[in-house]
């Protein structure tokens, strides 16, 4: 329930909402979502929104951002009041890895020409998902990340950090944290700059040496938190996988993954 370094790891049971909730209105929060539907993952959108509508940030100012290459296949949605849904168009690319690395320059550029202006927290996901219980200021911090499903129980020489020491994903046998998720992390808007803006220039490093990280953006998150530490770590509740079955330690399952063939939706 608590990192090393004392910051919070959110369970079930570890906070009082309705306290949070009348603090995070008093300030008069702005929060942004976004999700990238690119190619065949637009099909994802309605029912992201739809949960979204329904568990995430209920009754605060919630602006969806989805970047698309398919602006025509994001469909009008009916929005509570506070709500907006924001289309932008971006470029397509040939490969889903250089679809997943390239989400992180996207962000960082939109992080200080548009974001800044218009939300206070930034909450970034995948799209292939959808909320399935309560979802709330709980999880706002300066910095948040949240504990890869998969990897949850492993020994820290089990993570699948980018071992190869060339690459400025590198993290050594002996180092490391936890394996946070790449499909779920944010923070105030100066953090999330700062945090993309180095996942970016480290692979582009990378790229000019021929090298790709092995878990590709999710692997330069994880060599950012190492030696940047998140203010706040979300517990597996809120990113779920059904494939790892339902363990009893997990009291509610708040976002989880839509079943999907991923060499078809990938190609």
């Amino acid at each position: 329930m608590m990192a090393p370094w004392l910051a919070p790891i959110v369970w079930n049971g570890t906070y009082n909402i309705k306290i949070l909730n009348a603090q995070f209105r008093q300030r008069d929060v702005r929060i942004g979502l976004t999700v990238f539907a690119i190619k065949k993952y637009t099909v994802f959108v309605p029912t992201f929104i739809e949960t979204a509508e329904k568990y995430f940030m209920v009754g605060h100012k919630v602006n969806y951002y989805v970047f698309t290459d398919r602006v025509i296949d994001i469909p009008i949605m009916e929005l509570a009041e506070g709500r907006r849904l924001i289309v932008r168009r971006v470029p397509t690319y040939q490969r889903w890895q250089e679809v997943s690395m390239r989400r992180m320059e996207m962000l960082r550029d939109h992080s200080s020409r548009q974001f800044m202006d218009e939300v206070d927290y930034l909450v970034c996901v995948d799209v292939d998902m959808r909320f399935s219980d309560e979802v709330g200021v709980e999880i706002l911090s300066e910095l948040f990340g949240t504990l890869h499903p998969g990897m949850y129980g492993v020994s820290r020489e089990g993570y699948t950090y980018e071992r190869n020491p060339q690459s400025e994903a590198y993290i050594p046998l002996d180092e490391g944290d936890f394996y946070y998720a790449g499909g779920y992390f944010g923070g105030n808007m100066e953090e999330v700059y700062k945090l993309t803006n180095f996942c970016h220039n480290a692979m582009m490093k990378d790229k000019a040496k021929n090298i790709e990280a092995i878990w590709h953006d999710e692997s330069y998150l994880n060599k950012y938190f190492l030696y940047h530490k998140p203010t706040k770590i979300l517990s597996p509740e809120y990113l779920w996988d059904n494939r790892f079955g339902i363990p009893k330690f997990l009291k509610r399952r708040r976002f989880v993954a839509v079943p999907k063939n991923h060499n078809e939706i990938r190609n």
